[in-house]
């Protein structure tokens, strides 16, 4: 893809650098704006995003790893499809596979100089494959391609393997492979059988780790020819030479067990990669293995037209010392004749085998061809589409032979967050095959609004909120001036905050009673006390009260206090200071007369 999208998959990567281009695909350092993460973002390269045979193929790749969670096997995170505008201006819908980013170099660049690796080296790079191997078997996968190329040796010592892109389950491993994936595979690491186009299974990738453990022991492949068909020949009709005829130091232990996972025969190569890994081990210790003793003597024979000549040893030689007498040169004679009729016969069935595969691969266009008038068959949408999860669900399309795209997700009450909630088309409709159906998954159940029921019935507040998703928990009761008794004060959660559907929500309603503060009534002036009652929606009834003990406008006291019911009457009483006492009357003095007083009336003269 010349020129990548600077965000994809809604908006949650972030396209920024190109770190790798294959024959089918480009691989992109991105950011996960979501997790906060650095990826790699293997994108299918924007020419062949319209041929269905890559289309299948990437695709293909993309569920087979994202099934896969193995410390050996680079790790699938995510995968989806953007449309992208090609050159001609139409526009493509290219899927992607987000990975994590392995920082490292592949076996096959520590391969380029030719130079064998040390045999514990060897050994440890062989292990890991291996083990992702084993759990790939496993689960039912046969990888296919495994090569040097494939296998990524990571900054911190780490082996992991990649790219599923050919790989197929077991039930689905009677399809042979096509002349177009024999080209996707290097040659150099074919099994006889996917040579010959023949059924493969978990033991024909067992035969690629025995080539490569081979390369990586001397330094260079089994088999070399000037081209892939002379290679695959050779994959099906020579041995190759003994490991320790090219690197010295190789023991005879490793010569038996590299030799047998390189059999022909598949039933006569390890059986799984845990007997292979086993024996690989013990090998490089020099401990006894299962692979058979090798026989003294090899046999030369030439390969005309396809590889130099090497030592080659037959199959059945190998649980066996040779029982032809040396000395009987016409038994030899008559053997070296009859091994030239057989190789000959062996290119032939070769030769005839790839004009075959040419003259399918001829019909198969010409049928594709003239089907391109014809109706395009139409296939249903799955019905239980909806609950799958976004694998699941491509899966479950590419088998109908239709393609899959994510939309944004939607709220869902019934699917559970993260799964299939609803198509387009819907499930059911019947489609053109080859067509795209887009999918959105459930973001998990959508957010309902608390309604305002404020000043309403327990009743009618109880009856909105269950309109609205909602379900009542508990009703408490608190004082409060301003709302009527038996009216709802407020809920928990508050109105307009969001919930959950089905949520409970508390209600609070008025009791009708509120509370005197004595503290805010007694000692306050007249008018300060009289506000406060009123805001207490009290009614007062005011009378006042002679006192000195409290200055004259100030309340004594106000009755009833505490807790009263709203709309009530209470009395307060105001302080008055009491009027001054009259001034009392002098007394007449004691004892005899005091010219000096009035003269009493009884005295006085008329």
């Amino acid at each position: 893809m010349a020129e990548s999208p600077y965000r994809i998959g809604g908006g949650r990567y972030e396209i920024r650098s190109l770190i790798g281009r294959g024959g089918m695909a480009e691989v992109h350092q991105a950011y996960d704006t979501l997790l906060s993460r650095v990826v790699a973002i293997k994108m299918l390269r924007i020419d062949l995003a319209k041929d269905t045979v890559f289309l299948t193929r990437f695709r293909r790749e993309a569920l087979a790893s994202a099934s896969l969670n193995h410390e050996n096997i680079v790790q699938v995170y995510d995968t989806g499809e953007q449309v992208v505008t090609a050159p001609d201006g139409t526009e493509v819908h290219v899927p992607y596979i987000v990975m994590e980013l392995v920082e490292g170099h592949t076996v096959h660049q520590l391969l380029t100089d030719g130079q064998p690796v040390p045999i514990n080296e060897a050994v440890e790079i062989m292990s890991g494959v291996l083990n992702a191997l084993e759990y790939s078997h496993k689960r039912g996968l046969v990888h296919r391609d495994i090569k040097p190329g494939n296998v990524m040796l990571t900054n911190s010592g780490k082996i992991k393997v990649m790219d599923f892109g050919i790989a197929r389950a077991l039930e689905d491993s009677g399809q042979t492979m096509t002349s177009t994936d024999a080209v996707v595979g290097t040659a150099q690491y074919l099994s006889p059988e996917q040579a010959r186009g023949e059924t493969v299974d978990t033991r024909s990738d067992l035969y690629s780790c025995g080539c490569m453990l081979f390369e990586l022991l001397t330094g260079r492949a089994p088999f070399k020819g000037d081209s892939a068909v002379s290679v695959a020949y050779q994959h099906v009709a020579e041995m190759p030479p003994l490991p320790s005829s090219i690197a010295a130091d190789i023991s005879p232990e490793l010569d038996r067990m590299v030799m047998k996972s390189l059999a022909k025969r598949p039933e006569e190569r390890y059986q799984d990669a845990a007997a292979m890994r086993s024996d690989m081990v013990r090998a490089a210790a020099g401990a006894a293995i299962s692979a058979p003793m090798l026989p003294p003597l090899p046999v030369s024979t030439p390969t005309e037209g396809f590889a130099a000549p090497h030592t080659s040893y037959a199959p059945a030689q190998w649980s066996q010392v040779l029982e032809e007498d040396p000395d009987s040169e016409d038994e030899e004679e008559k053997a070296e004749i009859a091994r030239k009729k057989k190789k000959k016969k062996i290119i032939w069935a070769v030769v005839i085998g790839i004009l075959a595969a040419i003259a399918l691969i001829a019909v198969v266009w010409w049928l594709i061809a003239s089907s391109k008038n014809q109706e395009p068959e139409q296939v249903a949408i799955p019905e239980n589409i909806i609950g799958m999860t976004a694998i699941e669900a491509q899966r479950s399309l590419e088998d109908l032979g239709l393609m899959m795209e994510q939309g944004q997700p939607i709220a869902s009450d019934t699917v559970d967050k993260g799964k299939v909630a609803a198509t387009d088309p819907k499930p059911g409709s019947m489609v053109d095959a080859g067509s795209t159906v887009t999918i959105q998954l459930s973001s998990g159940a959508a957010e309902i609004t608390v309604p305002d029921v404020s000043g309403q019935t327990q009743e009618a507040a109880r009856k909105a909120l269950e309109d609205a998703g909602l379900r009542v928990g508990s009703v408490k009761y608190e004082d409060d001036s301003k709302v009527a008794a038996d009216r709802v004060i407020r809920t928990t959660p508050e109105a307009g905050s969001s919930a959950s559907k089905d949520e409970e929500v508390i209600l609070v309603l008025s009791s009708g009673y509120v509370s005197i503060d004595s503290g805010q009534v007694v000692g306050k002036s007249q008018e300060q006390g009289l506000k406060y009652l009123a805001d207490l929606g009290l009614q007062t009834n005011t009378v006042t009260e002679e006192t000195t003990a409290v200055p004259n406008g100030q309340i004594v006291s106000v009755e009833p206090s505490g807790r009263v019911k709203v709309g009530s009457s209470v009395t307060v009483k105001v302080a008055k200071t009491p009027p001054a006492p009259a001034p009392a009357s002098p007394s007449a003095p004691s004892g005899g007369n005091n010219s000096s007083s009035d003269p009493s009336p009884s005295a006085s003269t008329p």
